[in-house]
């Protein structure tokens, strides 16, 4: 099954804390500048190669300097002096350092593209491993559409910046320093006169981060509301054609990307106010230098070609200027989308006990704790004064009281909303009880491992999920380990042998999403398969025959019936005819057990049960 070769908490915590550096902490992030470091902590592990691509960048960028200087030196020594193979000489080395630095840039640029690629690699598996490990109220809480955008656009946000700017980044801070040092070495006084523009830069982009960040991350965030939309739209087609409700759909996308657009134009109408700041505070640099130059050209003070050097410096300060500015705009919504990555990566999650969990003493315990082996589990199931609620001021299980003897057949009937469902959860652990106990052989299920709980336990709901994969495959999720031959035997066992062999490729025929290739009846029978494989002690039923004909429901009773077949049973059913044969049935309303006994015996007491049972068969005789 899933949780078989899914890894453990504790090796998604180690892989975490490996890939970080520092213990995984589950809290909330805090800011920016807290989610920046934790991106680079996964680049941590690529010390080795990020140290050779800044060398290559430094190499790129230092280059990059000469440049200007051999311009300056043949204005004033070539020129002046009207020296044609000096000339060419300068003209050559300016050529070959422009080649080696564009060349070195090619290099960096093509071992960051494999570092980036590894870091976001691990970054998207310890998000999607810990997204695994978070509780059934995670997933009752949250939309599909929005976690997707997690994976999918968050990511990508982040893979923008990463990937493709890292470079840039660098190769501009070390471009601006190496600048600044080279021109107070050639003089001070127009090296001074040049910083005139650096803290106007700093100051106008701490202002324009404020918002930017604020509105790249609220981007963020509609932009997974508008892929919720999208996927329930897409997933609900039929109902939503049916219902005619397809200008409703199109009513509610509308409005989603309306505010998708808003936050759209908020985040980048801020952003856009770098670039042309850099365009005037360039032309700024290049006057004053101009101005100042020339002054002090006519004191005789600095040459003309030492004007030119500087002007040009002055350019290719201003070039990285205008190159931060573009990435200040990627790096804002990578910073938003690793916010909304580690906030799911920093939510607790499902508690995933150890086998010692098995000793550990529980309040009101009066006797040593029994161990619990999952292969001499017979099925026995105790419920003792139950309490639970999904919200704690609203209790929906009230002091719930049932003996399971193993092998038994126990059905749960009841209006809708009455609880039960919520009680095949408990029995799992999707949800804890706030209060009572329950057992298996007589061992509190607290002190069960909830992998070991879930072995013991196989689902048939009424709401079957089928992957995109093929018939075999889909069987074989009950246990990863089966052989094809034991899955077709569970097929043959669950009736669906003869359906699967007329499907265009037999048992290796791949299913469409939510196996739409299918019927409804069809889909059931490969759960029971599916189920069977697994070998469960326990068995549930929700509903698990409500959603078809009379004729495939014949067929999947039947195959229900091998699977119960020696098994404690709990079947949850709206249609009581299925539920006359059960050894025991437990009438709950209000999340209360109200009445309990056999068929014939809850018919003869004429109380709730009775009343329940002539709705739906008045006129017919019992």
């Amino acid at each position: 099954m899933a949780y078989e070769t899914t890894p453990s908490i504790q090796e998604v915590r180690t892989s975490f804390q490996r890939r970080v550096g520092r213990p995984a902490r589950f809290e909330k992030a805090a800011d920016p500048r807290r989610a920046m470091r934790r991106l680079f902590g996964y680049l941590r592990p690529f010390r080795g190669p990020l140290i050779i691509v800044v060398c290559f960048v430094l190499l790129q960028s230092l280059l990059g300097l000469v440049g200007p200087y051999l311009l300056g030196k043949a204005i004033d020594t070539s020129i002046g002096g009207k020296d044609t193979q000096s000339l060419l000489e300068t003209a050559a080395l300016m050529l070959a350092a422009y080649i080696l630095s564009n060349g070195f840039n090619v290099i960096a640029n093509w071992r960051m593209a494999r570092v980036s690629q590894n870091a976001l690699k691990n970054l998207r598996g310890d998000l999607f491993a810990h997204i695994q490990w978070l509780p059934m109220r995670f997933f009752d809480t949250n939309p599909a559409g929005g976690l997707m955008s997690r994976l999918t656009n968050d990511i990508d946000a982040i893979n923008q910046t990463v990937s493709q700017n890292i470079i840039s980044l660098i190769a501009s801070v070390i471009t601006m320093f190496g600048i600044l040092v080279s021109m107070f070495v050639l003089n001070h006084w127009l090296a001074l006169a040049s910083l005139v523009v650096i803290p106007i830069m700093y100051w106008f982009s701490n202002f324009v981060a404020k918002y930017t960040r604020k509105g790249f991350r609220e981007l963020q965030k509609d932009l997974g509301d508008l892929n919720a939309v999208a996927e329930e739209t897409i997933s609900g087609f039929k109902v939503i054609k049916a219902f005619r409700r397809n200008d409703s759909a199109v009513e509610t996308f509308r409005q989603k990307n309306e505010a998708v657009f808003k936050s759209a134009v908020y985040a980048n109408s801020y952003a856009m106010l770098l670039m042309p700041l850099t365009g005037v505070l360039g032309s700024f640099f290049v006057i004053v230098l101009a101005s100042l130059g020339g002054w002090l050209a006519l004191k005789g003070l600095v040459s003309i070609g030492m004007i030119a050097t500087f002007i040009n410096y002055a350019q290719n300060f201003t070039s990285p200027l205008r190159q931060l500015s573009n990435l200040y705009n990627s790096i804002q919504a990578a910073l938003a989308g690793a916010e909304r990555v580690f906030e799911i990566i920093d939510m607790e999650p499902e508690t995933a006990e150890e086998p010692e969990a098995n000793t550990e003493t529980w309040a009101g315990d009066t006797a040593p704790p029994r161990p619990f082996h999952l292969d001499g589990f017979q099925g026995n199931v105790s419920l003792q004064n139950v309490v639970f609620g999904y919200r704690p001021d609203n209790i929906v299980i009230k002091n719930f009281s049932v003996e399971i003897e193993a092998g038994q057949t126990i059905a749960l009937v009841g209006p809708t909303g009455a609880g039960k469902t919520t009680i095949t959860n408990l029995l799992t652990r999707f949800y804890e009880i706030q209060g009572g106990r329950i057992f298996f052989d007589g061992v509190d299920i607290r002190k069960i491992p909830k992998k070991d709980i879930r072995r013991a336990i196989g689902l048939v709901l009424q709401d079957t999920f089928l992957f995109a994969d093929t018939v075999l495959e889909n069987i074989r999720f009950g246990r990863l380990d089966a052989t094809d031959e034991e899955c077709v035997e569970a097929a043959k066992m669950a009736d669906a042998d003869h359906f699967i062999r007329q499907l265009p490729d037999g048992y290796h025929t791949n299913l469409s999403e939510r196996a739409g290739n299918l019927s409804q009846g069809q889909r059931q029978l490969l759960s029971i398969a599916r189920a069977i494989l697994a070998d469960p002690r326990i068995l549930i039923l929700d509903e698990a025959t409500s959603s078809v004909d009379t004729r495939t429901e014949l067929r999947i009773q039947k195959a229900l019936l091998r699977l119960m077949e020696g098994r404690t049973s709990i079947v949850i059913a709206h249609r009581l005819s299925t539920i006359r044969d059960a050894d025991s049935i437990v009438v709950i309303d209000g999340g209360e057990v109200v009445e309990q006994g056999n068929h014939e015996a809850l018919l003869e007491r004429r109380g709730f049960y009775y009343h329940l049972y002539m709705s739906q068969f008045k006129g017919n005789e019992i």
